[in-house]
């Protein structure tokens, strides 16, 4: 079992969310989320004054998934997540010991 952390651009949301629901990705949580990186802030502009942010808002992925599908899922985040600039985001892997399903005890696969 795998649990997949994507950090994306708000903008591209949709488009990760219907490109993960073309293969198959039933579920998943998200979080707005706030970072800093390479892109260091951001340009907003507000009734024509443009302004700086010293953090830059994203959103941020949670699936959990099987080893089988793991890749493919990363290769679908890749392909409709970027835009080719700095500041895309960022892909973890992290290995799941467990998951279950509170209501009703289902384990592992059969739980996502």
């Amino acid at each position: 079992m795998k649990k997949i952390e994507a950090i994306i651009r708000k903008s591209k949301f949709e488009t990760v969310k219907d490109a993960l629901a073309k293969i198959n990705v039933k579920f998943f949580t998200t979080q707005d989320v706030k970072g800093y990186g390479l892109q260091k802030g951001e340009k907003m502009v507000y009734r024509g004054s443009s302004y700086g942010t010293e953090y830059i808002e994203r959103i941020q992925m949670d699936i959990y998934t099987t080893e089988e599908k793991c890749d493919d899922i990363v290769k679908t985040i890749l392909d409709s997540g970027a835009t080719g600039e700095i500041g895309d985001g960022k892909i973890t892997v992290l290995p799941i010991e467990k998951i279950y399903r509170i209501r009703n005890a289902e384990e592992n696969a059969k739980a996502i």
